[in-house]
Formats: C-alpha cells, structure tokens, sequence
C-alpha cells in the first residue's frame, strides 16, 4: 500500500489548528502546518501535497492566493475553505473560485470525514487514485 500523501492545513488559530490536527490523527492522516501563504509556499516546494485545508483569510493573503500556488504546482490538490461564517453565498464564491469545498469553522469531524470521503470516491472514480486516498474513517461515515 502506498504511503498516505500529507494534508497541508494553512491556519494561524492554534484552535482550528489542534482540532484538525485531532480529527486528521483518528483518520489516520498525517498533517504538515502552515500559518501563511509565505510557507505554503515553502512546504509545496518541498512535500507532496493533495489536500489543503485553508481559512478563508490569512495575515498575509487568503486562500485565493493559496489557490493560485496550487495550481501552478500541483493542479490535481483539492483546497478545502474554512470559515467561521460558513454561509450559502460563501460557499457558493470558494468554490466559483476553484475550492473543493467551504465548511464552518470550528471544525466538525463529519464535515472533515465528508470531505475526505468524498476525494476518495471520486479518486476512485476517476481510476487514478492518489497515495493519500486510502482513508479510514472512524466517524462513521462510509466510503
């Protein structure tokens, strides 16, 4: 079995930052921190990355500009939006401007256990799986 590819998670609340953190350990993926678009930039140099997990604003940019970098280094790295507001009009512009998804902030297992779930099928679907695509989910929800 392939190695399970990292899940970058872009945050400067220490809060979204544990609960993620938490969620992603019982799910069995490992996750690399950044706090700013600055290291994003730096971490997409140096791992392989398939999922990003952004708040919707940054000190220094927003996951627009997190988007832009994804794009021109990996095109296939699914950002996933994450807001405090979490509206149907916020939802509606992440993804108009490429997410994968916007879910609220603070952070719920479920949303992270769909969204995962989700990747997976449709990597599945599409027959070219990546390596982090193997996921457990311990939330109850089914692949």
């Amino acid at each position: 079995m392939d190695k399970p590819i990292p899940i970058l998670v872009v945050s400067a609340e220490f809060k979204n930052c544990n609960a993620l953190r938490d969620i992603l350990g019982r799910e069995g993926r490992k996750a690399i921190y950044a706090s700013t678009v600055g290291e994003c930039e730096e971490v997409f140099a140096k791992q392989d990355i398939d999922i990003v997990f952004c708040e919707r604003r940054l000190t220094d940019g927003t996951y627009r500009d997190i988007l832009a970098m994804t794009r021109s280094w990996k095109p296939r790295v699914r950002l996933i939006v994450t807001s405090r507001l979490a509206d149907w009009d916020e939802y509606l512009e992440a993804v108009h401007d490429g997410a994968y998804d916007l879910i609220a902030s603070p952070i719920q297992t479920a949303d992270i256990a769909r969204v995962l779930s989700q990747a997976h099928r449709e990597d599945q679907m599409t027959g070219a799986p990546l390596a982090a695509s193997e996921v457990r989910l311990t939330s109850g929800v089914q692949t």
